[in-house]
């Protein structure tokens, strides 16, 4: 797939750093503090244990410290908004990078992977380009990449162990941004407002473009469920009907669109 060739949003180079490893230490430190029987437990996450999946947590960090000792690659051939949609190409894949992490000391696993990933990032620029399992990716874009992986896990993990696990609110607004300008690309157009408050508003679906007052069809709702609906930890129906999402309007229904990621 071509990179885009226009990247509607910007980050902020030095928030999202400063988030990635927020995060990553809000999951450390749930992932240290769990005994052996929650470690055990199942997941939302087909058959992954509670160990596997904060195994997984480690490659967010992980993969970019590995990629970066790698040469850089000549060409770039991912951008950000390309990223959601191939990430299921990579499914099993995935599944077997993270069956075969070796688990028996999270704890250590998670300071070596936290040390020798702010060892290789420091001093590393955001247009250095790094592979990825999809393609050579701007560093800058890969880090926004990262913070989907580390909400969107956190929120599997805490969903596995009942563990309230705080969310680093740059890594909320990341993830949730992302997702949004996700729909957008996939269903282009303005007839729909999807409005993820505080961090998100976009125009979406072919139709009448709204220009002015209220708009016709409106899609309203919080960061957490807005994720769980675009990786498919949820589904339309029920969170409409649990009053987690509201919608009005004829063109306001976005089942068909969703999930935007897996």
């Amino acid at each position: 797939m071509p990179p885009a060739k226009k990247r509607t949003r910007s980050y902020d180079s030095a928030k999202i750093r400063a988030a990635v490893l927020a995060q990553f230490g809000n999951a450390r430190e749930a992932v240290t503090a769990l005994g052996p029987e929650q470690l055990d437990g199942p997941t939302r996450l087909g058959e992954w244990t509670v160990r596997e999946l904060a195994g997984h947590l480690t490659l967010a960090l992980g993969s970019v410290a590995r990629k970066l000792a790698e040469p850089e690659p000549a060409t770039l051939e991912l951008a950000l908004l390309d990223w959601p949609a191939v990430t299921a190409t990579a499914a099993a894949t995935i599944d077997e990078d993270t069956r075969a992490i070796d688990t028996g000391d999270l704890p250590g696993l998670y300071a070596r992977t936290a040390a020798l990933f702010e060892e290789r990032i420091a001093g590393a620029p955001d247009e250095r380009l790094v592979p990825t399992r999809f393609g050579a990716m701007r560093l800058g874009d890969h880090l926004v990449t990262r913070l989907v992986e580390l909400v969107v896990h956190t929120d599997d993990l805490s969903a596995a162990t009942g563990v309230e696990i705080p969310y680093d609110r740059q890594a909320l607004a990341a993830c949730t941004r992302l997702l949004a300008d996700a729909l957008a690309v996939k269903a282009p157009g303005g007839a729909v407002e999807v409005r993820i408050p505080p961090f998100a508003v976009v125009q979406c679906v072919e139709g009448p473009r709204h220009t002015r007052g209220t708009p016709p069809n409106v899609v309203e709702t919080d960061p957490l469920t807005w994720i769980r609906l675009a990786t498919g930890r949820t589904e339309w129906a029920g969170e409409l009907d649990g009053a987690r999402v509201s919608a009005s309007g004829e063109r306001a229904d976005l089942s068909g669109l969703l999930p935007l990621m897996a």
